[in-house]
């Protein structure tokens, strides 16, 4: 254990003048615009090698050229995450990005396909459930032999659940379950994981945050799978209130760039003894 903890003290500092990522090579998916986004270009800043996986290239190439026009190191990886040959490159890619080494995942990827419940088709089920439960389980599983090492370097996991998943909410039991599955996974993660290697897992909840989930559906954002439009946002005769914040003590919705930066922290030094948790991030609402 002392020989353990040297390790980990070797790769600490409590002054970080190279960024709280230096070295680290970090996969980031459904990072081409949003909160994923936000978090590559915010973990290059700080350091890291950035994996851009996202199902648009286009949008993948753009956060890329933003990272390598400030002096940092990114890749993009195109393709759809339910794929395995998907996560099969976008590890291949990390490998060879970082020298051999990864050291930090962040599951971002998803999307809504809202229903309600006796409405709710099994191609909607199981779409949301592959895609924010079994996606995140085959790219972990597929980066145990990059994470399940004793060399004492920082590694570490980071889960995108949300509300939703904690409390339910009408209109979304296939997204509330797999919001809640997540964070089930992520538990698992930490103690299979975390006594021999080090490695940390932590999922963050987020509440309302600017995002195209979040915004108004008549404005059009979509998604398309397996050919299928899948029409985005809530229904602005659904927003809450006057303004929809009545229930959040800030009074606004969190920014992309605010959610990314709590990512940030889970990833980093100023983390290495939280694993297992669920960081909720609402502004308050809840409390």
């Amino acid at each position: 254990m002392a020989d353990r903890l040297a390790q980990i003290q070797g790769h600490m500092s409590t002054s970080f003048p190279r960024g709280l990522l230096a070295d680290q090579t970090a996969i980031i998916t459904g990072a081409g615009q949003g909160i994923g986004a936000e978090t590559a270009i915010l973990f290059a800043k700080e350091g890291a090698r950035v994996v851009v996986a996202d199902l648009d290239e286009a949008k993948a190439q753009d956060v890329v050229k933003k990272i390598e026009a400030t002096g940092g190191k990114a890749v993009a990886v195109a393709g759809d995450i339910m794929s395995q040959e998907t996560i099969d490159r976008i590890v291949n890619e990390a490998a060879k990005l970082g020298g051999g080494k990864v050291h930090c995942c962040v599951n971002n990827a998803g999307f809504t396909w809202d229903g309600v419940l006796h409405k709710t088709t099994d191609k909607q089920w199981d779409t949301i459930l592959n895609l924010h439960c079994r996606a995140p389980f085959q790219l972990v599983r597929a980066l145990a032999p990059y994470f399940r090492l004793k060399d004492g370097a920082p590694r570490s996991i980071i889960n995108v659940s949300s509300t939703s998943g904690l409390h339910g909410n009408a209109g979304q039991a296939n997204y509330a379950t797999a919001k809640m599955g997540i964070i089930g996974l992520t538990k698992t993660i930490a103690k299979e994981w975390g006594p021999a290697f080090g490695v940390r897992a932590n999922t963050v909840a987020f509440g309302s945050v600017l995002t195209r989930l979040t915004q108004e559906k008549e404005l059009g954002a979509e998604v398309v799978v397996g050919g299928e439009k899948i029409a985005l946002g809530i229904p602005k005769a659904m927003q809450k209130g006057a303004t929809g914040f009545e229930n959040v003590p800030l009074r606004r919705a969190g920014t992309a760039n605010e959610a990314a930066m709590t990512i940030l922290m889970l990833a980093s030094p100023l983390s290495a003894y939280v694993s297992g948790h669920t960081l909720e991030v609402t502004g308050g609402a809840g409390i």
